[in-house]
Order: C-alpha cells, then sequence, then structure tokens
C-alpha cells in the first residue's frame, strides 16, 4: 500500500474519530445542564458542524506533507461551566467524555480487527481493507485519547486537573493558562525538529502500542 493511500485512509478514519470525541463532550455537557452545544447545533455528528478549516484539514496536511506525524483538531464544542451545579466535577465529567468514547471506539474496533484476522478474512481483498480501516481507526482514537488527556490548556486533561487543585492553586492555573498552546506546539513541533527531543512520541509509544498490541495482536 502506497503512503499516499495510508495517508487518506488515515485521514478519512481521523474525521469521525474527532466528530463522535467532540460530540461526546457536549452531550455530557448537556447531561449535566448545560444547554449551549445543543442550542448552537453541535450535537450532531455531521462532520460540517465540527470541522475547523486550519486545524482539521490544513494542519495535518501540512504535517503530513513535510513528513511528521499527522495531528488536528476539530473546533471545540462550546461548553458554558455556570449551568453546572459542580463546577469541578461538571468540568472532570465533560473532559473525560471525550477520551472515554475514543477509548469505546477503539476496543470495539480493535477486537474486530484482531477477530478478522484470527478468522483469515484479512486475506480477501474485502477483508483485508477493513482490517486496515478498523486498526487505523482503533489507533487515531487511542491517540487521541492519550493526547488529550495531557494535562495543559486546551486539551481534555486541563478540565480533569482541577478536581485536583485547591481553590488557590486553580486560580493559578487559569492564569497559566493562555500559555498551554504554545507549550503544545512547542512539544509537538520545536522540541522534536529543533531539539530532536520526541517527549510526545516517547509518551505515545509507552502508551497506544501495548495498548494496541493487547487489543489487535499486532
Amino acid at each position: 500500500m502506497s503512503s499516499l493511500m495510508q495517508g487518506v485512509i488515515g485521514f478519512a478514519v481521523f474525521i469521525p474519530c474527532i466528530v463522535f470525541h467532540e460530540v461526546a463532550h457536549g452531550y455530557v455537557a448537556f447531561l449535566l445542564g448545560d444547554p449551549t452545544a445543543k442550542s448552537r447545533g453541535r450535537l450532531s455528528l455531521n462532520p460540517l458542524k465540527h470541522v475547523d478549516p486550519f486545524g482539521t484539514v490544513l494542519l495535518p496536511l501540512l504535517l503530513t506533507a513535510t513528513g511528521m506525524p499527522a495531528f488536528g483538531y476539530a473546533k471545540p464544542v462550546p461548553i458554558n461551566p455556570h449551568y453546572f451545579k459542580d463546577y469541578r466535577k461538571g468540568m472532570l465529567l465533560t473532559g473525560l467524555a471525550g477520551p472515554a468514547t475514543n477509548l469505546t471506539l477503539a476496543i470495539v474496533a480493535g477486537l474486530v480487527s484482531r477477530g478478522l484476522v484470527a478468522a483469515g478474512l484479512f486475506q480477501t481483498t474485502v477483508g483485508y481493507w477493513a482490517t486496515f480501516v478498523l486498526y487505523e481507526f482503533a489507533l487515531i482514537n487511542l491517540v487521541l485519547m492519550f493526547f488529550n488527556l495531557i494535562p495543559i490548556p486546551p486539551l481534555d486533561g486541563s478540565r480533569v486537573l482541577p478536581i485536583f487543585l485547591s481553590d488557590t492553586a486553580l486560580q493559578r492555573y487559569h492564569e497559566f493558562e493562555r500559555y498551554g498552546v504554545l507549550i503544545v506546539f512547542g512539544a509537538l513541533i520545536i522540541l522534536p525538529r529543533v531539539f530532536n527531543i520526541d517527549i510526545l512520541g516517547t509518551y505515545l509509544d509507552v502508551t497506544v502500542r501495548p495498548i494496541m498490541t493487547l487489543l489487535t495482536g499486532v
């Protein structure tokens, strides 16, 4: 299989992964009393509701073209924590909703992929492509899950962290949030390309790879 075809399939699989991730955030927020995402039409599985022209399309293509791992993001689902009865609990649950959804999807896709291999169906043309797409779907979901659990704004881990912080520490953490995007892009681009330090790659290797092997046997 050509690298171009792998890239096309990876990009096509990436879209539903991030759509389910974002819708999960909005749906859990809605269950907790926040109607913001629903009122703005963001509880839809229509990809056009969630695609960010730069983060979902241009950034992954640019990274792939420069030989770097494809990465991207969707438009964040709007959440208003003022609707939550308990701010910390509400942020925790909405923050975990996206990664939990990715984990569920990865488990299902990975086990089905493994089942196709065990049954020998991957030797047929249809079975081969189905196995490959399911494997990629599981892999991308796990990457999204573990990446988003990093406790740096605007990633989902930053919504989980407040449950462990005192009021004073939480205030200081909010002041730090403005630098979160710079830190994330620094870890993604500057450290690997300039200093040859791939912290993110190492982190994903020790988290994603063992689970992929457990799920798919590969």
